[in-house]
């Protein structure tokens, strides 16, 4: 008996779960439609004012700015989504800057833009051109409390939350970060 298959082009859904997975821990972002979604974990973020490309970069451009191999990328879209929901949508000029920051990101990345570049040293070297203007000391500074304020982040790094309703930390193990 002989068995015949059928022969697709493209990527069915389940091959390209399958090649994530097979990847490892490997980022996968998709764009569809007015979202951006983690193929490879199960969240996904709407996008309502920036294109879904525009936040997918942001997302990447946090990472490589405050990167964490153990953090997932869903914190770091978290930590993007007020430029989405709170700049953009609110004021027209601060998307367009936006829009026209990461498009600027995006043609000194070269072809395939910031995503495209595959490696991390790559792409800190675009981020090293533009470190001194206004749109990458907005990032970088809205990161740290965007990222670093998400309580469920905290176990990551070990930290307690603020210890003032619990007697202070000269008590509760001043000397017991053990990540430092």
């Amino acid at each position: 008996m002989t068995t015949v298959y059928e022969q697709r082009t493209g990527l069915t859904r389940r091959e390209m779960l399958k090649r994530s997975g097979a990847a490892g821990a490997t980022a996968m972002l998709v764009i569809s439609g007015s979202a951006v979604i983690a193929a490879n974990r199960a969240w996904g973020l709407e996008v309502t004012a920036l294109k879904p490309e525009t936040m997918a970069t942001l997302i990447q451009m946090a990472r490589d700015i405050y990167p964490h191999d153990h953090v997932p990328d869903k914190f770091y879209a978290i930590a993007m989504k007020g430029y989405d929901s709170e700049m953009a949508a609110k004021d027209a000029a601060k998307k367009d800057m936006i829009e026209a920051a990461i498009a600027d990101l995006d043609a000194r990345a070269g072809a395939g833009g910031y995503l495209g570049l595959g490696w991390e040293e790559d792409r800190i070297a675009v981020l090293k051109q533009i470190e001194g203007t206004d749109f990458f000391k907005m990032v970088r500074g809205g990161l740290v409390t965007g990222l670093y304020n998400q309580k469920e982040l905290w176990p990551l790094f070990g930290y307690e939350g603020e210890s003032f309703s619990k007697g202070g930390y000269i008590d509760r193990g001043f000397n017991d970060i053990e990540w430092l």
